[in-house]
């Protein structure tokens, strides 16, 4: 069983307590990194595409990158992010 935890938002792994967002009253956020979600509101106002791209750009220089290119990683996330909280339909 995969009990990791991914941002809602950007997908990003979350494994250390400094990855999580803040609610407005300062505490950890569980659903949404850092990066993407700070004092209660999300850091970017964006569409669901504008952030695909943002993190494509983001990705390119891990190593091992784990999409290999930019074509690839954003055929992926176009799969993942609708199922991702902060761009779900149903949310």
């Amino acid at each position: 069983m995969n009990d990791q935890i991914f941002c809602q938002s950007c997908g990003m792994p979350m494994t250390e307590e400094a990855h999580f967002g803040t609610d407005a009253d300062g505490g950890r956020n569980r659903d949404y990194c850092c990066y993407c979600y700070q004092k209660g509101a999300f850091t970017a106002d964006c569409s669901m595409e504008e952030m695909i791209e943002f993190c494509i750009d983001a990705v390119k220089d891990i190593t091992p990158n784990p999409y290999g290119d930019p074509d690839t990683a954003r055929e992926a996330m176009r799969q993942w992010f609708p199922m991702l909280k902060r761009w779900r339909k149903d949310a």
